[in-house]
This record gives C-alpha cells, sequence and structure tokens, in this order.
C-alpha cells in the first residue's frame, strides 16, 4: 500500500550549534505562515520553517525553480533567515531548497554529518565572508584608432576607397593590431588579478575561486577576470579595505569591486560539497549574487538532487 503523501515538508535554512535564536520566529521565512523555528538534533540545531508539500513537492519545485521571478524570491528570502542567524552565531548556510519529508528526516542527516557540521563550525566561528571581483575593460583604448570598415574592392576608386594596392592590407593590419591589444590588455589584466588574489589571501585563512560571470551579468563593456571569496577574521575589514585601495591605485587597468560581509556560503559546506547532505533531501543551488542584488546566496546551479529517492531536475546551468 502506498503511503499517503505528506501534508508538509520540512525547510532547512542553516544548523548551527544552537543560542538565543528566539527572534528567528518573528521572521516570515518563505511566506508560508509557518513561523521559522529550530529543531534540535544532538549538539546541533537546524532552522527549519515548515512548508506546504503542494507547493515544494517534487513537481511544483521544479515549477517553481524554473520561474525566474520566483526563484529570486525564495532566494532573498533564504538568504534573509541565514542573515538573521548568522548575526547570532556561527551557522552553516545550507543551499536553496534544501528539504525534508519531516523532523525526524532532518535529524538523521545531521546525525550523519554531524562530525562534518561542527568541523565548519569550528572553521567560521569568528569569521565572516568577502567577496572580490576583477573587472577588464572591453572597449579600445582611447588612443586606439578605429580600423573602421573594410574596402570595398568593387567600389571605384575615389575619396573613401584610395586606388593603392596596399589599402586592403593597411586595413588588415590596423584589425590584426587592434586584435593584438585586446589580447595583451586581457593578459595584463588576468596578471592584474593575480596580484589581487595574492594580497587579499594574505589577509584570509581561506580562499576559494569561484566561476566568473559572463556577458550577460556583466555587460558588454567589461570582462570579469577575477572571482573569488576569502574567509577573513572579524576586526580585519580595515586592513582588506585599505590593500584594495593600494591596490586600485596601482592596478589601473582593471576594476576592482569588494562585497561583504556575508554568511561564509563559501566555506561552510559541512561536508556537502558533493550537492547532498543525506539521501531524504533536495540541495538546489541557487542564483549567483548578482540576481538578488550582490547578496551571496550560493554559487552554482540548479541541478538533479534528490526528495527521498524522487529525483528533481532543476533549470540551471552548469558551472
Amino acid at each position: 500500500m502506498t503511503p499517503p503523501e505528506p501534508a508538509a515538508l520540512v525547510y532547512v535554512f542553516a544548523v548551527c550549534r544552537g543560542g538565543d535564536l528566539t527572534a528567528l520566529a518573528e521572521l516570515p521565512g518563505l511566506g508560508t505562515g509557518a513561523p521559522v523555528r529550530t529543531l534540535a538534533a544532538g549538539p546541533l540545531t537546524a532552522v527549519v520553517q515548515d512548508v506546504p508539500a503542494a507547493g515544494f513537492g517534487e513537481e511544483a519545485l521544479r515549477q517553481r525553480l524554473s520561474d525566474r521571478d520566483e526563484l529570486e524570491r525564495c532566494a532573498r528570502a533564504h538568504h534573509a533567515v541565514i542573515t538573521a542567524v548568522s548575526a547570532l552565531v556561527p551557522a552553516v548556510p545550507l543551499p536553496l531548497a534544501t528539504l525534508y519529508l519531516d523532523d525526524g528526516r532532518v535529524r538523521e542527516a545531521l546525525g550523519e554529518r554531524r562530525t562534518s557540521f561542527l568541523t565548519a563550525l569550528d572553521r567560521i566561528a569568528g569569521r565572516a565572508e568577502w567577496g572580490v571581483k576583477v573587472y577588464a575593460p572591453t572597449g579600445a583604448p582611447p588612443s586606439a584608432p578605429d580600423a573602421g570598415p573594410a574596402p570595398d574592392a568593387d567600389a571605384p576608386p575615389g575619396p573613401s576607397r584610395p586606388a593603392a594596392t596596399g589599402s586592403g592590407r593597411a586595413y588588415l593590419d590596423r584589425v590584426r593590431t587592434r586584435q593584438r591589444d585586446r589580447e595583451q590588455r586581457h593578459t595584463l589584466a588576468l596578471r592584474a588579478a593575480e596580484r589581487v588574489d595574492t594580497v587579499v589571501r594574505g589577509l584570509a585563512v581561506a580562499a576559494r575561486r569561484l566561476r566568473p560571470h559572463g556577458v550577460e551579468v556583466t555587460g558588454k563593456h567589461r570582462t570579469h577576470v577575477l572571482n573569488a571569496a576569502y574567509l577573513l577574521d572579524l576586526g580585519r575589514e580595515r586592513e582588506l579595505r585599505a590593500a584594495l585601495a593600494s591596490l586600485r591605485r596601482d592596478e589601473t587597468d582593471v576594476q576592482i569591486e569588494l562585497s561583504g560581509p556575508w554568511a561564509p556560503y563559501s566555506f561552510a559546506d559541512g561536508g556537502i560539497a558533493d550537492g547532498r547532505i543525506a539521501e531524504g533531501a533536495i540541495n538546489e543551488r541557487g542564483p549567483n549574487e548578482e540576481e538578488i542584488d550582490k547578496g551571496r546566496i550560493s554559487e552554482g546551479r540548479v541541478d538533479e538532487r534528490r526528495i527521498d529517492g524522487a529525483q528533481v531536475n532543476g533549470g540551471g546551468t552548469p558551472p
């Protein structure tokens, strides 16, 4: 006999060691009407919310995460809860749309990963994540002349087409020069990005390179050459900002952006780097930070995950 479908699922936002988390009950979470609550499992505590199975089950979740507006709404809500938890206690953020059938499954998952979560909590305690991005302008230098249109071989000699047979070669030379200049500028930008990374790594306790964003995010006027996250001890913000200010003065060929502090999404995987906590969960990677006003949700993909054995295929792009 097929067991009845549950009326509600348990959505897990983060894992911590407990503490005074009563303020979380005031958060709307995903807006389901149920309170954000805590669920103890030995030394660990999960921050959770009950959500209707009709709205977060397999098919409903697939549709929800394939709708950009709904995906963004869920990502913002997810991020807001994690930010609130991290302001109170060290917390391991879980990926967007981590769902379990009931409280018992959550406790089982936390028990199976207890050591990994405790190790992650030790690693992030007293620290915060900062994001550094380096961009290279894609336009030609102001002093570089435009190659202009290719000469028309069929046009008669005149002001727009000199009779000299070398005009075509001159055009091709200009095109090659512009291409060579672009390649040289990109090489210089990559070297500048490496210098930026070296300096910031010197201040951090851990660093992680993330996938650069494409033109659909950055725009056509600049190229993303460094996208990195750094875990810094609290209290080093002034050193970080001073170091980046100096780098901006020295590295004039690139644009350097700093964001943070964030909850340590990039350094608190709790042993779930493979994308799963345990059988019985969906772990969906959310949108990148530009899609939610640069809020660091979880840079990765909406991918194939599981909810108690049922596969869910999301609509993201693999890194």
